[in-house]
Protein backbone atom coordinates (compact mmCIF):
# COMPACT_ATOMS: atom_id res chain seq x y z
CA UNK A 1 0.00 0.00 0.00
CA UNK A 2 1.44 3.39 -1.01
CA UNK A 3 2.04 6.21 1.48
CA UNK A 4 -0.67 8.26 -0.23
CA UNK A 5 -3.20 5.43 0.07
CA UNK A 6 -2.30 4.94 3.72
CA UNK A 7 -2.76 8.65 4.39
CA UNK A 8 -6.13 8.64 2.62
CA UNK A 9 -7.30 5.69 4.72
CA UNK A 10 -6.14 7.38 7.93
CA UNK A 11 -7.95 10.58 6.98
CA UNK A 12 -11.17 8.63 6.43
CA UNK A 13 -10.85 6.91 9.81
CA UNK A 14 -10.24 10.21 11.60
CA UNK A 15 -13.17 11.81 9.77
CA UNK A 16 -15.48 8.99 10.92
CA UNK A 17 -14.73 9.76 14.57
CA UNK A 18 -14.94 13.52 14.26
CA UNK A 19 -18.00 15.04 15.90
CA UNK A 20 -19.99 17.33 13.62
CA UNK A 21 -22.26 20.17 14.54
CA UNK A 22 -25.78 20.37 13.16
CA UNK A 23 -24.93 22.74 10.32
CA UNK A 24 -22.21 20.39 9.07
CA UNK A 25 -24.52 17.37 9.26
CA UNK A 26 -27.34 19.20 7.52
CA UNK A 27 -25.12 20.50 4.75
CA UNK A 28 -23.27 17.25 4.01
CA UNK A 29 -26.24 14.89 4.32
CA UNK A 30 -28.60 17.09 2.32
CA UNK A 31 -26.13 17.21 -0.54
CA UNK A 32 -25.70 13.40 -0.39
CA UNK A 33 -29.47 12.89 -0.59
CA UNK A 34 -29.69 14.96 -3.77
CA UNK A 35 -26.77 13.06 -5.33
CA UNK A 36 -28.46 9.74 -4.54
CA UNK A 37 -31.76 10.96 -6.00
CA UNK A 38 -30.01 12.15 -9.15
CA UNK A 39 -28.40 8.75 -9.67
CA UNK A 40 -31.73 6.96 -9.25
CA UNK A 41 -33.47 9.31 -11.70
CA UNK A 42 -30.72 8.92 -14.30
CA UNK A 43 -30.82 5.14 -13.95
CA UNK A 44 -34.60 4.87 -14.17
CA UNK A 45 -34.77 7.15 -17.21
CA UNK A 46 -32.11 5.28 -19.18
CA UNK A 47 -33.08 1.73 -18.26
CA UNK A 48 -36.88 1.82 -18.14
CA UNK A 49 -37.25 0.83 -21.80
CA UNK A 50 -34.28 -1.47 -22.42
CA UNK A 51 -36.39 -4.64 -22.53
CA UNK A 52 -35.40 -8.06 -21.14
CA UNK A 53 -31.75 -8.24 -20.16
CA UNK A 54 -29.40 -10.57 -18.32
CA UNK A 55 -26.63 -9.25 -16.07
CA UNK A 56 -23.16 -10.76 -16.38
CA UNK A 57 -20.85 -10.48 -13.36
CA UNK A 58 -17.21 -11.40 -12.82
CA UNK A 59 -13.79 -10.05 -12.07
CA UNK A 60 -12.52 -6.78 -13.51
CA UNK A 61 -9.03 -8.32 -13.34
CA UNK A 62 -9.66 -11.12 -15.86
CA UNK A 63 -7.24 -10.74 -18.83
CA UNK A 64 -8.54 -10.91 -22.39
CA UNK A 65 -6.74 -14.16 -23.17
CA UNK A 66 -8.25 -15.97 -20.17
CA UNK A 67 -10.84 -18.72 -20.73
CA UNK A 68 -13.29 -16.96 -18.41
CA UNK A 69 -13.13 -13.79 -20.53
CA UNK A 70 -13.80 -15.83 -23.66
CA UNK A 71 -16.63 -17.69 -21.96
CA UNK A 72 -18.30 -14.45 -20.85
CA UNK A 73 -18.07 -13.13 -24.39
CA UNK A 74 -19.64 -16.33 -25.75
CA UNK A 75 -22.42 -16.29 -23.16
CA UNK A 76 -23.30 -12.68 -24.00
CA UNK A 77 -23.39 -13.40 -27.73
CA UNK A 78 -25.66 -16.40 -27.18
CA UNK A 79 -27.97 -14.40 -24.92
CA UNK A 80 -28.39 -11.76 -27.62
CA UNK A 81 -29.15 -14.44 -30.20
CA UNK A 82 -31.81 -15.77 -27.82
CA UNK A 83 -33.46 -12.34 -27.54
CA UNK A 84 -31.85 -10.80 -24.46
CA UNK A 85 -29.78 -7.68 -23.94
CA UNK A 86 -26.75 -7.73 -21.66
CA UNK A 87 -26.00 -5.63 -18.58
CA UNK A 88 -22.56 -5.51 -16.98
CA UNK A 89 -20.74 -3.35 -14.46
CA UNK A 90 -19.30 -1.45 -17.41
CA UNK A 91 -15.61 -1.96 -16.61
CA UNK A 92 -12.77 -4.18 -17.86
CA UNK A 93 -12.32 -7.95 -17.51
CA UNK A 94 -15.46 -10.08 -17.47
CA UNK A 95 -17.58 -6.93 -17.78
CA UNK A 96 -15.83 -5.92 -20.99
CA UNK A 97 -16.21 -9.46 -22.33
CA UNK A 98 -19.95 -9.39 -21.69
CA UNK A 99 -20.40 -6.07 -23.44
CA UNK A 100 -18.16 -7.19 -26.30
CA UNK A 101 -20.21 -10.34 -26.89
CA UNK A 102 -23.47 -8.39 -26.90
CA UNK A 103 -22.02 -5.69 -29.17
CA UNK A 104 -20.70 -8.26 -31.65
CA UNK A 105 -24.23 -9.60 -32.19
CA UNK A 106 -25.85 -6.17 -32.44
CA UNK A 107 -27.67 -6.57 -29.12
CA UNK A 108 -28.29 -4.10 -26.35
CA UNK A 109 -25.08 -3.59 -24.38
CA UNK A 110 -25.59 -1.80 -21.06
CA UNK A 111 -22.83 -0.64 -18.70
CA UNK A 112 -23.46 0.37 -15.09
CA UNK A 113 -20.10 1.84 -14.22
CA UNK A 114 -18.86 2.80 -10.77
CA UNK A 115 -16.33 5.48 -9.74
CA UNK A 116 -13.39 3.72 -8.05
CA UNK A 117 -9.81 4.74 -7.28
CA UNK A 118 -8.48 1.75 -9.26
CA UNK A 119 -9.45 -0.93 -11.81
CA UNK A 120 -12.62 0.66 -13.10
CA UNK A 121 -13.06 2.46 -16.42
CA UNK A 122 -15.86 2.09 -18.93
CA UNK A 123 -15.15 -0.26 -21.84
CA UNK A 124 -15.64 0.59 -25.50
CA UNK A 125 -18.33 -2.03 -26.19
CA UNK A 126 -21.13 -0.33 -24.23
CA UNK A 127 -23.91 1.44 -26.15
CA UNK A 128 -23.14 5.08 -25.43
CA UNK A 129 -26.77 5.85 -24.61
CA UNK A 130 -26.79 2.95 -22.13
CA UNK A 131 -23.72 3.89 -20.09
CA UNK A 132 -24.42 5.15 -16.57
CA UNK A 133 -21.74 6.00 -14.04
CA UNK A 134 -22.52 5.79 -10.32
CA UNK A 135 -20.85 7.03 -7.16
CA UNK A 136 -22.96 4.80 -4.92
CA UNK A 137 -22.73 1.01 -5.00
CA UNK A 138 -26.20 0.58 -3.50
CA UNK A 139 -27.88 2.64 -6.24
CA UNK A 140 -26.00 0.67 -8.88
CA UNK A 141 -27.12 -2.64 -7.33
CA UNK A 142 -30.75 -1.52 -7.42
CA UNK A 143 -30.40 -1.01 -11.17
CA UNK A 144 -28.90 -4.48 -11.66
CA UNK A 145 -31.74 -6.11 -9.75
CA UNK A 146 -34.59 -3.99 -11.14
CA UNK A 147 -33.74 -4.33 -14.82
CA UNK A 148 -32.34 -7.88 -15.07
CA UNK A 149 -34.26 -11.03 -15.89
CA UNK A 150 -31.33 -13.20 -14.85
CA UNK A 151 -27.80 -13.19 -13.41
CA UNK A 152 -24.83 -15.01 -14.92
CA UNK A 153 -21.96 -15.03 -12.42
CA UNK A 154 -18.45 -15.88 -13.58
CA UNK A 155 -15.41 -16.13 -11.29
CA UNK A 156 -14.64 -12.94 -9.42
CA UNK A 157 -13.73 -11.38 -6.10
CA UNK A 158 -15.51 -9.51 -3.32
CA UNK A 159 -17.64 -7.41 -5.68
CA UNK A 160 -18.85 -10.48 -7.56
CA UNK A 161 -19.70 -12.25 -4.31
CA UNK A 162 -21.55 -9.16 -3.11
CA UNK A 163 -23.74 -9.11 -6.22
CA UNK A 164 -24.38 -12.87 -6.07
CA UNK A 165 -25.44 -12.87 -2.41
CA UNK A 166 -27.46 -9.67 -2.81
CA UNK A 167 -29.59 -11.36 -5.46
CA UNK A 168 -29.91 -14.54 -3.38
CA UNK A 169 -30.98 -12.60 -0.30
CA UNK A 170 -33.64 -10.57 -2.09
CA UNK A 171 -35.13 -13.65 -3.74
CA UNK A 172 -34.99 -15.76 -0.56
CA UNK A 173 -36.78 -13.05 1.44
CA UNK A 174 -39.37 -12.47 -1.30
CA UNK A 175 -38.38 -8.85 -1.72
CA UNK A 176 -38.21 -9.47 -5.45
CA UNK A 177 -39.65 -12.15 -7.70
CA UNK A 178 -37.49 -15.13 -8.49
CA UNK A 179 -35.19 -15.05 -11.52
CA UNK A 180 -32.45 -17.47 -12.60
CA UNK A 181 -28.98 -17.13 -11.06
CA UNK A 182 -26.28 -19.12 -12.85
CA UNK A 183 -22.76 -19.68 -11.52
CA UNK A 184 -20.34 -20.52 -14.34
CA UNK A 185 -17.22 -22.63 -13.73
CA UNK A 186 -17.76 -25.64 -11.48
CA UNK A 187 -14.18 -25.92 -10.24
CA UNK A 188 -14.20 -22.26 -9.14
CA UNK A 189 -17.53 -22.36 -7.32
CA UNK A 190 -17.53 -25.87 -5.85
CA UNK A 191 -15.73 -24.85 -2.63
CA UNK A 192 -18.25 -22.10 -1.91
CA UNK A 193 -21.21 -24.31 -2.79
CA UNK A 194 -19.89 -27.13 -0.57
CA UNK A 195 -19.50 -24.65 2.30
CA UNK A 196 -23.06 -23.41 1.82
CA UNK A 197 -24.34 -26.99 1.91
CA UNK A 198 -22.17 -28.28 4.74
CA UNK A 199 -22.12 -25.21 6.97
CA UNK A 200 -25.12 -22.97 6.33
CA UNK A 201 -27.53 -25.83 5.68
CA UNK A 202 -26.24 -28.07 8.48
CA UNK A 203 -26.59 -25.21 10.96
CA UNK A 204 -30.11 -24.59 9.59
CA UNK A 205 -29.30 -21.00 8.63
CA UNK A 206 -30.88 -21.73 5.25
CA UNK A 207 -33.51 -24.20 4.07
CA UNK A 208 -32.97 -27.10 1.70
CA UNK A 209 -35.03 -25.38 -1.01
CA UNK A 210 -32.74 -22.32 -0.88
CA UNK A 211 -30.15 -24.43 -2.70
CA UNK A 212 -32.48 -24.37 -5.71
CA UNK A 213 -32.19 -20.59 -6.02
CA UNK A 214 -29.03 -20.91 -8.11
CA UNK A 215 -27.51 -23.30 -10.65
CA UNK A 216 -23.89 -24.22 -11.29
CA UNK A 217 -22.84 -24.91 -14.89
CA UNK A 218 -19.65 -25.46 -16.82
CA UNK A 219 -20.06 -23.75 -20.19
CA UNK A 220 -21.86 -21.04 -22.16
CA UNK A 221 -24.48 -23.33 -23.68
CA UNK A 222 -25.54 -24.64 -20.26
CA UNK A 223 -25.69 -21.12 -18.83
CA UNK A 224 -28.06 -19.85 -21.51
CA UNK A 225 -30.12 -23.04 -21.37
CA UNK A 226 -30.81 -22.53 -17.64
CA UNK A 227 -32.23 -19.08 -18.36
CA UNK A 228 -34.27 -20.24 -21.36
CA UNK A 229 -35.65 -23.23 -19.45
CA UNK A 230 -36.61 -21.04 -16.49
CA UNK A 231 -38.75 -18.71 -18.59
CA UNK A 232 -40.19 -21.43 -20.84
CA UNK A 233 -41.58 -23.03 -17.67
CA UNK A 234 -43.67 -19.88 -17.18
CA UNK A 235 -44.56 -19.70 -20.87
CA UNK A 236 -42.56 -16.49 -21.20
CA UNK A 237 -40.08 -15.50 -23.86
CA UNK A 238 -37.60 -12.60 -24.10
CA UNK A 239 -40.25 -10.30 -25.60
CA UNK A 240 -42.44 -10.51 -22.47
Amino acid sequence: MSDQTTKTQEDKIRKAFKEKDWSEIKSADSWAIFKVMAEFVDGFEKLAKIGPCVSIFGSARTPRDHKHYQMAEEIAAKLVRHGYGVITGGGPGIMEAGNKGAHSEGGKSVGLNIVLPFEQFDNIYIDRDKLITFDYFFVRKVMFIRYSQGFVVLPGGFGTMDEFFEALTLIQTNKIGRFPIVLVGKSYWEGLVDWIKKTLLEHKYINEEDLDLFSVVEDATEAVRVIDDFYSKYLLSPNF
